[in-house]
Order: C-alpha cells, then structure tokens, then sequence
C-alpha cells in the first residue's frame, strides 16, 4: 500500500486548501493519510526565511493577484477564507494539541475545526479559549487538551515533525511525501499526488 504523508500547519491558508483536496484524493485510491503536524515558522527560520523579508517588502502587483489567486481556489474547493485580523499567528499550541487529536482518531475533525476557526471565523487560535472550543468542537475534551499541549514529550514530538521536513528537503507547509522520498509542495500539486498514487496502485496491482 502506497504511504501518503502530509506535513501540516494550520496557519496557512494553502494548507487549509490541501488539507480538504487530500482527502479525496487519497479516498480514491484507497489510501489512508499520515498526519503530520509541524510548526511551519520553524521551517521558515531554518530553511525558508526569505518568506520573512516576502512579507515585509510585498511585490504590490504580486499581491494583488496572489490573494485573487487564494480565493479562486477556495471557491473551487468550496470553502471560505478570510483575512484574520492577527497573522501571522502563534500557532505551536494548536499544533502540539494535534497529537492527541491523533491518539483519539479525532484528527481531520480537530484540523478542520483549527482551519475553519482561524480562516473562516478570522479568530485568533493562538488564545487559550479559542483552543478549548476547537478542542471542545472536534470531540476532545478542552481540560485534556490544555494539560496535554504543555507536556515536554508533546513539545519534543512537535520539534522532531519539523526537524524531520527540513531534513527530508522540505521548506513549507503543505509538504506531502508518497513512499518516503517523492516530495510535493503545495495545494496546486494535489493532481500530481493523484497520478502519482494511482502510478504506484497500478503498480502494486501488477505485482501482486
């Protein structure tokens, strides 16, 4: 079986976008997808910090069109996305509050509540309050939660998601790997996974 995995942030936009295609996608070909949460800052600061100087020195023209770009692409995937009034946002909490998401096979609930919360709501899910009820929403229980985020071990586990991108040549959020070492970056990349996928199915269904 074909190993799909999905390096994620919830503070981008873009991966709010993958994260929905994804799902059919793999639905598709039957293929269940590896959650993997990272903290996308650490990325940038390690690799990619000339998303920084990006963000202070904007193209204008550029960022015109990139923001007509996003919402093109939320229409065609049917959801909404705001301008939240605080971005970029400290988002290590909710990422850290993912793992136990993943421990109670809540996670595409507890992601898509963080998304819709932050994207749609515009609300800040770097506060405590706003976490609980993502928490609460997604079917975890928000005491639970806040105790669980502030464990070292969860910490720890967070860190090394991040770190093992940057190493696996990664430099963003969404990153999606097939098989370990075939890497895509993006929403726009998700027909590429798909014929991918579907090359490596085909190929398991020749060989069995």
């Amino acid at each position: 079986m074909p190993h799909l995995e999905f390096f994620f942030d919830c503070s981008s936009p873009w991966t709010y976008l993958a994260f929905e295609s994804v799902q059919p996608v793999a639905e598709r070909h039957g293929v269940a997808v590896d959650w993997r949460p990272i903290l996308v800052g650490g990325v940038f600061n390690s690799v990619n910090p000339a998303v920084y100087e990006a963000r202070r020195n904007p193209v204008p023209a550029r960022a015109v069109w990139a923001e007509k770009d996003l919402q093109d692409w939320a229409r065609y995937h049917g959801i909404e996305i705001g301008q939240p009034p605080v971005f970029p946002v400290n988002s290590v909490r909710v990422m850290r509050g993912a793992f136990l998401a993943l421990e109670q096979d809540r996670l595409v609930d507890y992601a898509r509540e963080a998304f819709r919360t932050y994207w749609r709501d515009l609300e800040d899910i770097g506060r405590p309050a706003v976490l609980r009820g993502i928490a609460e929403r997604a079917g975890l229980h928000p005491d639970d939660l806040e105790a669980y985020v502030e464990r070292d071990e969860v910490k720890a586990r967070l860190r090394a998601n991040t770190e093992e991108l940057v190493e696996r040549g990664g430099f963003g959020s969404p990153t999606l790997f097939l098989d370990e070492h075939d890497m895509y970056f993006g929403n726009d990349r998700m027909p590429l996974v798909d014929a991918a996928l579907a090359r490596a199915r085909k190929k398991e269904g020749s060989q069995s």
